[in-house]
């Protein structure tokens, strides 16, 4: 039988009285004691742990945006490419959350759900952040945000922020010799545009030649593919668990998130393929 392993002989630190440790550094003692159920029912620690690992996730996505952007208007496209395929990346751990979640059965949600009160992820200011900074924009979703005046500021102050598509084709039309400008809007969806389409038609017949724009718009489409299936992986995990009753924040639920999922947030990058 071998001795107990020791890690101390090893050289290992064992004491933290004075030094960082993991969960120092972590701030876990504040974490973990974040998850608070209203109710006696078994699942709703579930509900709750997937909501905040998807909460954290999305600040991870904010911040890997908010760096792409600025990028992309400073010219440093390459190291851009890392940071939206880590987006992408996150969304696909995004997904990975629904099949957690759905282990839940409504009978199980049931057990908890009227404790929610009128709380819901409808509310969710990073994932409305996350929006707008793609292109997804409408100001009349601001409202539900006016409770927290600081969010509701940054929210506001991103609507005056050209989206990450924006500068996308910023440099589309500083590589074609064209000025899209015209077409943006600030405080509304992005709006396809023949113009835009036949140029990114002309990246896409010579990717050689417009290479750092092939991959930049090879970049976004997968960024909007995965972001897709993580809209529809919502709704389909929603239709199982309370099938066509109304959300608890009070939108139409499974209807209101069918209608999402026909949002294009580059949808020339879309179009396009028909083109060729």
């Amino acid at each position: 039988m071998t001795d107990a392993y020791d890690p101390a002989t090893e050289g290992a630190q064992m004491s933290f009285a004075r030094e960082m440790s993991y969960g120092d550094y972590l701030a876990l003692e504040g974490l973990l004691e974040g998850q608070k159920p209203l109710s006696n029912a078994h699942d709703e620690m579930l509900f709750i742990i997937q909501h905040q690992t998807s909460e954290l996730w999305m600040r991870l996505a904010i911040h890997e945006l908010t760096a792409a952007r600025s990028g992309l208007m400073g010219g440093e496209v390459r190291p851009v490419f890392k940071m939206l395929t880590r987006v992408a990346r996150i969304f696909e751990q995004l997904n990975g959350a629904w099949d957690v979640l759905r282990t839940m059965t409504p009978s199980e949600y049931t057990a908890f759900r009227d404790d929610l009160g009128k709380s819901s992820g409808f509310q969710s200011h990073q994932y409305r952040r996350i929006e707008f900074m793609l292109g997804n924009r409408n100001p009349a979703m601001l409202k539900v945000h006016e409770h927290r005046p600081a969010l509701h500021g940054a929210l506001t102050a991103e609507l005056s922020h050209k989206s990450l598509y924006h500068v996308a084709l910023d440099r589309l039309g500083a590589q074609t010799g064209q000025d899209f400008s015209a077409t943006y809007k600030m405080d509304a969806p992005h709006a396809a545009q023949d113009a835009i389409r036949d140029a990114w038609a002309t990246v896409y017949q010579s990717p050689q030649a417009h290479w750092e724009l092939y991959e930049l718009a090879e970049k976004l489409v997968d960024l909007e593919d995965y972001f897709r299936r993580w809209r529809f992986n919502h709704v389909t995990t929603v239709e199982r668990i309370i099938g066509f009753k109304r959300g608890t924040g009070g939108t139409s639920g499974v209807q209101y998130l069918r209608r999402m999922l026909e949002v294009e947030l580059f949808p020339e990058l879309w179009q396009v393929r028909g083109q060729l």
